[in-house]
């Protein structure tokens, strides 16, 4: 499990370097090609995980986003097997080490001070002056990252909703915060501890802190939870036990203790530590009344049983080992911890109707596919591997013999065979000791052509069977009795059958050849032309394993039997969305209750015939209630279908005169244009809209990485331009997956966190209130991540003080563009006449004040941020700004 600090923490001796407990592990490389150098299989767990180290940093505004680090990009290493580097040390073993062998002395790259004494000169002191300004600056940076996490921290705790709920969970929240405190000061004692135990350090305290030492998957996975929990507990406060175990889950499991020197999948020791705050919530203190501790129970509920809330550890460490050996190399441990932890919640926590909708379409039809699709997907990977000329050469067409007719009419051959006469026009002066080997009768003459180049005869060299009289092999016996003697050689003479055949094994030049991976060597023996049925034949099978995990109508297999029981109140989806759709429309209102199809297409009620009910929201509300919900709908699924057909049409135009960057920056465009004035129409249809698309990309990825026919192809060749450095971490686009995400994302939590209303079958598919922080995902991705890249990249000359390819022009241009898309949103918020959350208490002074606050922490945020993607997690701390303070 990919579950350390980062690419490298704390070091220690450097008799580490020597252990022979990291003999034979290896990293996984991430090269451009991962299918070519991975000694696991795609789709199964491996025993052991790679560490992810942070991307490198490029002179760009953004460090992903550089196309001139796309083309710089080195071709893989081949090194010989068994040294192709070193895994991490398993936090199962005895070792507490949190950092890879190669990179643990880092104390040992300084100058000691005897060399210092012998060879000082300016060259030595200026490594120490850049070794030290480099620690420096690192130290500025992650010192500025724990202010962050510390500053938003505080933002949710001063929202004077969200302290009653924390004050209600206080004895679980201070229990995790001391063990995480107490785990960090016990580790390295633990290192102390065990690097006297095992060697014998050469200094007193043989510990240092790297200058790449990363606390990303220590602060992000369980300060995140709980931050966003919290928020969300306003409305429901069942989430927040649960999360708290979460977090507590999300530690690394190498600042657990362990005594054991095997690889575990499950602490048994960390699996006890998170199952105490569960214990603590049922046991009230000694210290409280009895009528608080029973108002303490009943204001502290968890969604889930206790034997369900046991089991989410090691459900969490099981999601990682399959999340990891679906994606490899392309997430960063933050990013797998994070997803790990989402999904959970998708599965065991969600109530609305469209995070229901996401659940099945990525549980169910997940697990579907990944059970039944598993074993083809990967061979067809295995079979797209093999290069043409591997495949077995089709037999040639066998030559008919020729008649008996045909040869004894033939000229030339009767001629030889009276005259003697040559078959062609060369000379054949030996016919008149013996025929051709070839035409002769005799089968003790009959040679296969090929076997040998004749040699010359070499006086007084030991004969061979090349070296004598072929008219007769008495000549043999001759030579054996003659010994030494010449023999005169004829030109046509037998090939040696005792030659020795070219070794399989090594190429002509000598050259020992490499093995094939044993998942390529059972295709070899196909042909081209059966490959390439097989790998139709895979396709055919996982299509079809597709399109059956959406409509089997068993009630946990397929997805749509899943979402009509508990997403439509048993309405069937299909008959479902065309009313969703559709149903505001004259005629097909007409065709529907003609045809009395009424039990399957659910028509919506009319809402100033049918119900009576007032429109109370703004002119927006009141004219969607008058042109029809339903169409109201359709028009903003038209305009989407614009918008995006604009935005392709300028990506093609721009190609052959725009850079990467340029072009790629135009799809966040896109997402502003469609999102920002769509998402306070109707929040729920976009945030289904996001869960169908974001499972439709996740599917076409997996179609394109797994190389069958015939979308794998044309997928990659449409991303192929658009690819950027992350993208080639792993078998994974992620680029496009993410900015869904980091758009979807804020409008999924904020649906969560507020009541639900409306009538009849579409129960839970509306919200009387809007608030900012819905499309703050939008903003930050659309327009604050894409002006910090137009801007960083031609005019940011001045970099952080910590160095890398953030620059200030950057940083102020993503606080700017967020600035004004916030107020943007406030702007649209009052002008649509729509109630908001805060009720618009503040005034626009205050309003803007906290507005350049939450621009702010999220500019700073993008920069400093090495250890996840920003498309993710940047959303998600703007989401908690606004939320907490009420913008």
């Amino acid at each position: 499990m990919p579950d350390h600090i980062g690419s490298s923490t704390v070091a220690c001796n450097d008799d580490v370097l020597t252990s022979p407990d990291h003999n034979g592990l290896r990293l996984l490389s991430r090269s451009p090609h991962p299918y070519h150098r991975q000694t696991s299989e795609l789709l199964e767990p491996s025993s052991s995980y790679a560490i992810r180290q942070s991307p490198p940093l490029t002179d760009s505004g953004t460090e992903a986003d550089d196309e001139h680090f796309l083309k710089g990009l080195p071709a893989p290493r081949r090194l010989h097997k068994g040294l192709r580097g070193r895994n991490d040390v398993s936090s199962g073993t005895s070792t507490p080490f949190l950092a890879p062998p190669t990179l643990l002395d880092e104390e040992a790259r300084r100058p000691s001070s005897s060399a210092r004494k012998d060879t000082w000169n300016q060259t030595s002191s200026t490594a120490v002056d850049k070794w030290r300004r480099k620690r420096t600056r690192e130290v500025a940076r992650r010192s500025t990252e724990l202010l962050i996490v510390c500053v938003l921290g505080l933002f949710v705790c001063s929202n004077a909703q969200v302290r009653p709920v924390l004050q209600r969970s206080s004895r679980e929240l201070r229990y995790a915060g001391s063990m995480v405190i107490a785990l960090i000061i016990l580790y390295p004692l633990r290192l102390l501890l065990w690097a006297y135990w095992h060697r014998k350090p050469s200094k007193i305290l043989p510990i240092t802190v790297p200058s790449s030492f990363d606390p990303a998957p220590l602060f992000y996975p369980p300060i995140i939870t709980l931050l966003v929990s919290s928020l969300i507990a306003v409305d429901n406060s069942a989430i927040l036990l649960p999360n708290i175990i979460l977090a507590l889950c999300s530690l690394p499991r190498a600042l657990i203790p362990t005594v054991s020197s095997n690889s575990q999948d499950v602490s048994p020791l960390h699996w006890v530590l998170t199952s105490v705050p569960l214990a603590m919530s049922r046991i009230p203190s000694d210290l409280v009344t009895a009528r608080e501790a029973d108002e303490r129970m009943d204001a502290l509920p968890t969604a889930l049983s206790p034997e369900a809330v046991i089991l989410l550890y090691p459900l969490h460490c099981n999601l990682l080992r399959v999340l990891h050996a679906l994606t490899t190399t392309s997430l960063l441990t933050a990013e797998l911890q994070l997803l790990s932890i989402g999904l959970i919640n998708i599965l065991l926590l969600s109530s609305s109707p469209q995070i229901n909708i996401l659940k099945a379409m990525l549980w169910v039809g997940g697990l579907d596919i990944l059970v039944s699709c598993s074993k083809p997907i990967q061979w067809g990977i295995s079979l797209a591997r093999v290069p043409k000329w591997r495949f077995k050469r089709p037999p040639s067409p066998v030559k008919q013999k020729p008649g008996f007719l045909s040869t004894l009419m033939s000229w030339r051959r009767m001629r030889h065979d009276l005259f003697h006469s040559p078959l062609d026009s060369s000379s054949c002066s030996s016919c008149e000791a013996i025929d051709d080997a070839d035409d002769t009768d005799d089968p003790n003459t009959q040679v296969s052509r090929g076997l040998g180049r004749v040699r010359p005869s070499n006086t007084g060299s030991t004969l061979s069977i090349r070296d004598f009289d072929v008219t007769s092999f008495s000549g043999i016996d001759d030579a054996h009795a003659g010994g030494k003697e010449t023999v005169k050689v004829r030109r046509h003479t037998l090939p040696t059958t005792s030659r020795q055949r070219k070794r399989h094994t090594h190429t002509p030049s000598g050259r020992k050849k490499r093995s094939a991976s044993i998942s390529i060597k059972a295709f070899v023996s196909l042909t081209y032309a059966q490959a390439i049925i097989r790998k139709w034949v895979y396709a055919s099978y996982v299509y079809a394993c597709i399109i059956g995990a959406i409509f089997v109508p068993f009630p946990t297999i397929g997805v749509k039997e899943v979402v009509a029981r508990e997403s439509l109140h048993g309405d069937e989806p299909v008959g479902w969305a065309l009313g969703y759709l559709f149903g505001d429309i004259q005629w097909f209102r007409w065709q529907v209750v003609s045809r009395n199809l009424g039990w399957w297409i659910r028509l919506p009620l009319r809402l100033s015939q049918d119900t009576g009910q007032a429109v109370e929201h703004g002119w927006v509300e009141r004219l969607r209630a008058s042109f029809g919900e339903a169409n109201t709908r359709l028009l903003l699924s038209a305009y989407c279908l614009v918008i995006i057909a604009a935005g392709l049409t300028i990506v093609f135009r721009l190609s052959p005169i725009c850079e990467v960057d340029t072009r790629r920056k135009v799809f966040h465009f896109m997402m502003v244009a469609m999102f920002l004035p769509t998402t306070y129409i109707d929040p729920c249809f976009v945030a289904l809209a996001l869960s169908i698309v974001l499972a439709a990309f996740l599917l076409l990825d997996l179609l394109r990485a797994s190389q069958l026919p015939p979308l794998s192809k044309p997928l990659a060749f449409f991303l192929a331009p658009y690819v950027d450095g992350r993208d080639l971490r792993g078998p994974v686009v992620i680029s496009h997956i993410f900015l869904l995400i980091g758009c979807a994302i804020p409008l999924w939590l904020s649906l969560g966190s507020l009541p639900r209303t409306d009538y009849g079958h579409l129960e839970g598919w509306s919200i009387p209130t809007r608030e900012i922080a819905m499309v703050s995902g939008v903003v930050c991705v659309g327009l604050g991540d894409a002006a910090a890249s137009l801007i960083g990249r031609r005019y940011g000359h001045r970099k952080w003080l910590w160095g890398g390819g953030k620059s200030l022009e950057g940083s102020a241009a993503f606080a700017s563009a967020v600035f004004l898309g916030l107020t943007a949103a406030h702007m649209w918020l009052r002008l649509g006449g729509w109630t908001a959350t805060n009720q618009h208490v503040d005034t626009w002074q205050t309003t803007m004040q906290k507005t350049g606050a939450c621009a702010g922490m999220a500019s700073l945020t993008e920069a400093v941020l090495t250890g996840g993607n920003d498309n993710v997690i940047v959303p998600i701390v703007l989401w908690a700004c606004v939320k907490s303070l009420g913008v």
